[in-house]
């Protein structure tokens, strides 16, 4: 078999892509398909104070907000921050707040004077809580069991000031939720792999915990309060290290959530997610973005590969289904893992679809219109 010089450069950058692809999922991942599910532990050893924000959020706050109250857990508080709410959310929280000691209700009115947005939602939730360890999550949230906060409970290890959790989307009937879902999925694989390897880069606020001194020592979210987004991932990007960072997998620690109904709603929070990611440290913008940039790289060098001789052409299909077989051998076992069992069988196509989505995405965030809120 006799390769052109521009065949063999070709096939020689599909397999440095390869090669760059399999060290994410073999060296990275492949920590997160193998760590052992941490068990329910023994008993509750501080209280917790749950923090949620709202804003308009009526709906789910009745449909979700009792099975946070009523977790199975001793000594908790749940904090809601009814961030200008004109729904009927005040008065439905006066009247939970009868019937349940531990809910404490934060109200922010409208005023002129004060940066309106998630994180002074957040801060004034931290500042009311009185308790040292925070759970965090939201209002369309619900847990998976009511042992949730024994989970996200702070770790007897008191060196851990923050665990990173997981949150899933509900499943619905569309391709839109299937994309909405592996991405998810995928994100999620990353951040906690990341930990796992001692590289903590961000947590997601649906299911999220540390403590109020870490908080406070690091004077909140002033390094980025002018950020409409980040009240999650940048708190802990900038503050999670590989010795104060923990994971939590386990089924009945994860935090269901509901996914947005439209192509638009999604694309307005992924745009407000990568303006977020913008800001992170150096070195964790270099990994990401190498990731994207690698997968781009392979599949374009791929298609450029079919233009070749033959030859050329079956090594690269060769090398492409090598590398799907790989990964066809890794991530379904993870999907299992993290509760998206039935996306098993759709792997390969929704992993070419969402790598053309975040693509389109990322086109989209640059060169869109830049301001976004969370409400």
């Amino acid at each position: 078999m006799i390769l052109t010089l521009t065949e063999i450069c070709l096939l020689s950058a599909l397999a440095v892509c390869l090669i760059v692809q399999l060290y994410f999922v073999l060296f990275v991942h492949l920590k997160l398909a193998k760590v052992a599910v941490e068990d329910l532990p023994q008993s509750a050893k501080f209280p917790v104070s749950v923090i949620i924000c709202g804003r308009n959020e009526i709906d789910n706050l009745k449909q979700y907000l009792p099975s946070i109250l009523n977790q199975n857990y001793p000594d908790f508080e749940v904090v809601v921050v009814n961030d200008r709410s004109w729904d009927g959310t005040e008065e439905y929280l006066e009247q939970l707040e009868t019937q349940h000691p531990n809910l404490k209700i934060v109200k922010i009115l409208d005023n002129d004077k004060f940066i309106a947005g998630k994180k002074f939602a957040v801060t004034m939730g931290i500042k009311a809580a009185k308790n040292e360890w925070l759970v965090f999550t939201d209002a369309d949230c619900v847990p998976e069991s009511d042992n949730w906060l024994m989970y996200m409970q702070q770790p007897v290890d008191e060196q851990t000031e923050i665990v990173l959790g997981y949150s899933p989307y509900l499943k619905k009937r569309s391709l839109l939720n299937s994309l909405i879902r592996f991405e998810t999925f995928f994100t999620a694989v990353n951040y906690l792999s990341f930990a796992l390897k001692g590289m903590p880069y961000m947590g997601v606020g649906r299911n999220l915990a540390y403590k109020k001194s870490l908080f406070f020592k690091n004077k909140g979210f002033a390094a980025h309060m002018h950020i409409p987004s980040g009240d999650d991932d940048l708190f802990v990007n900038a503050h999670a290290t590989a010795r104060n960072t923990a994971i939590r997998i386990n089924k009945e620690s994860q935090m269901w959530s509901e996914p947005n109904k439209t192509w638009a709603g999604y694309l307005r929070q992924k745009k407000r997610h990568f303006g977020a990611g913008k800001f992170y440290k150096p070195k964790h913008k270099f990994i990401l973005s190498l990731q994207i940039i690698i997968q781009f790289l392979f599949y374009a060098i791929f298609a450029a590969c079919m233009f070749l001789s033959n030859e050329a052409r079956y090594i690269a299909v060769g090398t492409l289904f090598f590398s799907i077989i790989i990964r066809c051998m890794i991530y379904p076992k993870l999907l299992k893992r993290l509760n998206y069992s039935d996306l098993r069988w759709w792997f390969p196509i929704l992993d070419i679809l969402l790598f053309f989505f975040l693509m389109l995405n990322g086109f989209l965030s640059m060169f869109g219109k830049k301001k976004v809120s969370w409400k």
